[in-house]
């Protein structure tokens, strides 16, 4: 499986921040290139095509090869995948980015060396053997630090476990989770824990507190989610996480609470930190979850229906007299639906 490890970089910033402004120069040139073919109706650019563009540039611009190779491609993947004709042109309000080739990056010790430079870092943990992947990169966090992610190929030594102990995860604003055993995680709100202190660092107009603000909530949120999601990958064989749809409920008014959940990142962890201990990961339809009986599974006209009752947080079935958490009876739900589609018993704790 491919595993990103992340590392401070302690030399060679300004060098850096200098060939973050070359990529920029690359990519603008790719743009530029591309918007020409729009222009006199000629086939849209490849990789390729961008590849043989800059072919030559590497010495003037101060980049190796393969970065400039590494940009170009990028262009034309995110220019792919987003459908659009040509994208924005990167400056200097966007984050330093400089990808590199796998094969370009060499281990020295507790360092690295690309293009000639040897990168210390702060070796927080040890890198794994494996084959080092294109996709690898420098990258810049939002207060001008350096980080070096790795993408690493490692070989998955746990084996499948028996999914044996099971647990459905209903996704909420309130309570960030809440788990068919009936545990719920409080929302955190790390964002608006620390908007009045932002508030007052941008109206004094205070950037590198406004930046260290931002860094520390998403340090605080990525912290628990880490956690979080390592507890339930250790205590349960299968996990079964309902498939709310964050980038829609993004652009509601709920927009601000949903972005400081960050439910997406969340699954995201879940599903390889599963892969990599041997549990069972799977995103549910959760559909109707909140509304069908989780004990007799009919849909009683005593159910809460739509917004207008969201508000009723618990309720009865009036065809079996079940009286139901909403969030613990979706979690069950959730957790039904994904033993159906796996197809084995598991033990409901």
């Amino acid at each position: 499986m491919l595993l990103v490890y992340r590392y401070r970089v302690k030399s060679l910033n300004g060098l850096l921040n200098r060939q973050a402004r070359a990529c920029n120069f690359v990519w603008n040139y790719c743009n530029d290139r591309q918007k020409d073919a729009l222009r006199f109706g000629r086939p849209w650019l490849t990789g390729f095509d961008l590849n043989n563009l800059t072919k030559g540039a590497s010495k003037e611009l101060g980049l190796h090869s393969d970065t400039i190779n590494a940009v170009c491609e990028q262009y034309a993947k995110s220019r792919s995948q987003k459908k659009r004709p040509h994208l924005r042109y990167r400056g200097k309000k966007h984050i330093g980015w400089v990808p590199l080739k796998g094969r370009a990056l060499k281990r020295e010790g507790n360092a690295f060396r690309f293009a000639g430079n040897t990168f210390r870092v702060f070796y927080s943990r040890p890198l794994p053997d494996g084959k080092i992947k294109d996709g690898t990169n420098f990258s810049q966090d939002a207060r001008g630090n350096w980080f070096l992610n790795i993408v690493i190929e490692i070989a998955v030594d746990a084996e499948a476990r028996q999914p044996l102990r099971g647990v459905g995860i209903d996704l909420g604003l309130k309570d960030f989770a809440t788990f068919s055993t009936g545990e719920k995680i409080e929302a955190q709100s790390f964002y608006r824990g620390m908007e009045k202190a932002l508030a007052v660092a941008q109206r004094a107009r205070k950037k590198n507190r406004v930046q260290a603000i931002h860094r520390k909530i998403a340090n605080r949120r990525n912290d628990f989610h880490h956690k979080l999601s390592h507890r339930i990958v250790r205590d349960f064989d299968y996990i079964a996480v309902g498939n709310v749809n964050a980038a829609g409920l993004a652009k509601t008014n709920l927009a601000k609470s949903v972005l400081d959940a960050g439910w997406s990142s969340f699954r995201h962890q879940l599903a390889y930190k599963a892969v990599k201990h041997g549990a069972w990961f799977e995103e549910v339809n959760e559909s109707f979850t909140t509304q069908v009986c989780s004990n007799c599974g009919a849909m009683p006209d005593s159910r809460p229906k739509g917004i207008a009752d969201l508000g009723i947080r618990e309720w009865q079935c009036c065809e079996c007299g079940c009286v139901h958490d909403r969030d613990t009876n979706a979690a069950l739900n959730i957790l039904r639906r994904g033993r159906a589609t796996l197809g084995v018993g598991i033990l409901i704790l």
